[in-house]
This record gives structure tokens, sequence and C-alpha cells, in this order.
């Protein structure tokens, strides 16, 4: 091999699944020590490593074959994996395709919930922390930098990003269509699982203030309520206190309704101008369905909310084509500027243009 080799060493969500995934995951003092390991290995010029819950990957440019197999033995043996056993699902990427890979992860193109915004902020946080430590040079700082325009770029030119895609957040959404702001809503959460929890975060996320919480176990509603710093709800009370709430999250494990008929109607006699919004994320059920039939009611469960996910979905993955020309133009352009540095970099003084460019 003449230059330098750019790569992209890992396993993602495509092909490690959920049992391998937890083995690949690390705390943050692990994936320090890594780095710090990853530092000292002779030829490895440039490295980024990624560790999300989805993936792990290792950017890099290396002066021989020998440092990326060194990278792969380190990663292996701080993680209890046998070579032969992480090349099973490894990812192994070299030169435009590294490139490519990096644009359309960043873009959102990779991840498991298409068109996600968070992994911009994990990979610009992972980017920040190798350049801090001077683990970065002029090669994955110009490929670091690109790849972040780029997912701008997509997200601006597409509709990529556009529809939720996880029932948490169709729910939120559709709260905001019938309430618009919801900073002055109160909402009732039923049950305090998980999937009411992550429901209920979703509600803050988006601005909800004042949440309350009810469970058959009131330790647990409390427990929960001080987590969320929301308040807790004798369960009892629920049917007396309906009309208070303008949002109930229904998540209870109970084999039999929850909210009645005869409560919503009640509760609506109370409220006359302001609508109730029922989600339902039980199974069974939480809320009797004929519920929806009461003037200014609105009811969706799981089914209602996974439709309307689904559909999301489709319209995201129809940008798919559009979204992967964009970022074919921009990987072809940022590799043929990569691809003359990286052939002339053997015997040059990569250090010091390490330290001049970061641009």
């Amino acid at each position: 091999m003449s230059g330098d080799h750019l790569f992209v060493l890992g396993a993602t969500h495509h092909s490690a699944p959920l049992a391998v995934r937890e083995r690949l995951s690390m705390d943050a003092a692990a994936i320090d020590a890594l780095r710090g390991e990853l530092a000292g290995i002779p030829g490895l010029r440039e490295f980024t490593m990624v560790s999300t819950c989805n993936r792990v990957e290792f950017y890099g440019v290396a002066a021989a074959p020998g440092a990326v197999a060194d990278v792969q033995a380190r990663f292996c043996a701080r993680q209890q994996f046998s070579p032969a056993e992480f090349e099973q699902f490894r990812l192994s990427l070299s030169g435009s395709d590294a490139v490519r890979h990096l644009l359309e992860v960043t873009a959102g193109l990779d991840s498991q919930m298409l068109g996600e915004t968070e992994i911009l902020g994990q990979v610009k946080e992972a980017y920040g922390t190798a350049q801090e430590r001077g683990n970065t040079g002029p090669v994955l700082n110009r490929m670091f930098q690109k790849a972040f325009q780029a997912a701008k770029h997509v997200r601006t030119n597409t509709a990529i990003t556009e529809g939720q895609v996880s029932v948490a957040n169709v729910a939120v959404q559709l709260a905001q269509n019938i309430f618009g702001s919801l900073a002055e809503t109160r909402i009732l959460l039923l049950g305090a699982g998980e999937i009411g929890e992550k429901t209920a975060k979703a509600f803050q996320s988006r601005g909800a203030a004042a949440l309350t919480v009810a469970s058959r176990r009131l330790e647990r509603a409390m427990e929960l309520a001080d987590a969320l710093g929301a308040f807790a709800l004798p369960f009892w009370l629920v049917p007396l206190k309906l009309e208070e709430f303008d949002i109930v999250v229904c998540a209870t494990s109970a084999p039999d309704t929850v909210v009645s008929f005869d409560a919503a109607e009640a509760a609506l006699r109370k409220r006359p101008a302001r609508p109730l919004f029922f989600i339902d994320l039980a199974l069974p059920r939480d809320v009797d369905p004929a519920t929806a039939k009461l003037q200014n009611v609105f009811l969706y469960n799981l089914d209602d909310l996974a439709k309307i996910a689904a559909e999301n979905r489709a319209a995201r993955e129809a940008e798919i084509g559009k979204c992967r020309e964009l970022i074919a133009t921009r990987a072809e352009a940022l590799w043929q500027h990569i691809a003359p540095r990286l052939a002339s970099a053997a015997g040059g003084n990569h250090d010091s243009d390490r330290r001049a460019e970061s641009a």
C-alpha cells in the first residue's frame, strides 16, 4: 500500500443483533481508556471513535494495514470478542466508500430510525473529543466537517426528517395539532411502566410542564413522578379528577378498562369548552373505545399511532434516493480532495499538517 489508507472499522445494527451490541457497548471510562490505547498504535495517523447504542465505529487514517488490524485487535481484546466472532458482523470500508458512509451516517440515512437527528449530535461530540485530544488531522478534520455540512444540506433539501416515526413522538405531534403549545396543557400518565415513561418524557421535551402520574401502586407512581419532576395521584382518584386534565396517556397493565365511557362523559360535562385527548398505549386497551363517540374527545390507540408512524416512515423512505444522490455528489467531491493527500502522505510530515490544518 502506497501512501496512507482511509478506513472505517466497526459494527452497527445492520449486522449486529441487540445481544451483540450490548457486548459492544462501553461506558465513558472504557471509551476513554481505549482512545488512549489507540493513540499509541504505530502507523495510526488519525482516528475518531463513534460509539452509540446502535453502532461502534472507528474512522481512521493508517500508514500501514497492520495499524487497522491493531485497532480491531485492541477493541476485541477489551470487549472480549475473538477476531473470528467480530468479523462475522464487522463493518469494514476504505477510501471513497468510507467517505460516503460517514456522510450517510451523519445525515441519518444509516440509522435504525431513518432520518433521526440525534446521530448528528453524537458524531459531532465524538469528533470534537478526538480533535481536542489531538487524534484527528487534516484528512479527518476535513472529512467530518464536510460531513456535517452535507447532513445540513440533505435535511434542508429533502423531507427525510419530516413526520414522526416513533409511537411516543407521533402522540406528542397529535397533541400539538390539537392544543398548539403544550406549555399550558395538563397531562395525566396512567401507569408507571417504560412505555408510559418514554411518552411522558417526549411530552416534556416539547415543553409540557404540568405532568401527573397515577399507578395502581402509589409508591411506583411517586417514584416515577419524582424522576420526572411531576406529581403523583392515587389511582382511585382518577375518575374523579379526569376533568382536570387535557391529555391522558394510558399505559397500564390492567386486564380491564381503566377509563370508562361514563367517566369520560362526566369529565366532559365539567369542561365542555376544552377537548380531552386520550392516548391509549395499553394492551388490553385502557380506554373504552366508545369514548371516541363523545364530542370533543380525541382517542388514539396503539394501532392508530403505529399506522401514522408507518406512513411517516414510508414517506421518509421515499426520500432515500434523493438523499443518496445528494450524498454521492458531495462524497465524490470530498474524496477527490482527500485522495491526493493520502497518496502523497508517505514520507511527509503528517504531524505538522495535523497541527496546521483544522478545516
